[in-house]
């Protein structure tokens, strides 16, 4: 893998980040899902192969995102209001 240490994180970190468990994060990356390097025992994962999520949007994405934001919130707010009081 041709990275600097800043795009490398550990399975556990990557694991928190997607809300998988360890073992598959490792699962992942022995079927190529996700790209890592093996350090002794251990793997260190390619932030960049963790599906974009680290990767700064446009101002016309943000734009994109605030809307959609906007309108679910216009369009559930009672609901939204009801579940933040359970």
């Amino acid at each position: 893998m041709h990275n600097n240490n800043n795009n490398l994180i550990s399975v556990k970190e990557a694991a928190d980040i997607l809300g998988y468990s360890r073992i598959h994060i490792v699962r992942l990356i022995n079927s190529g899902a996700i790209k890592a390097s093996r350090i002794g025992r251990s793997y260190a994962v390619d932030k960049n192969s963790l599906g974009g999520i680290f990767t700064k949007i446009t101002p016309t994405e943000e734009k994109a995102v605030d809307k959609a934001v906007k309108r679910v919130i216009d369009e559930y707010s009672p609901v939204l209001k009801k579940l933040g009081k359970e």
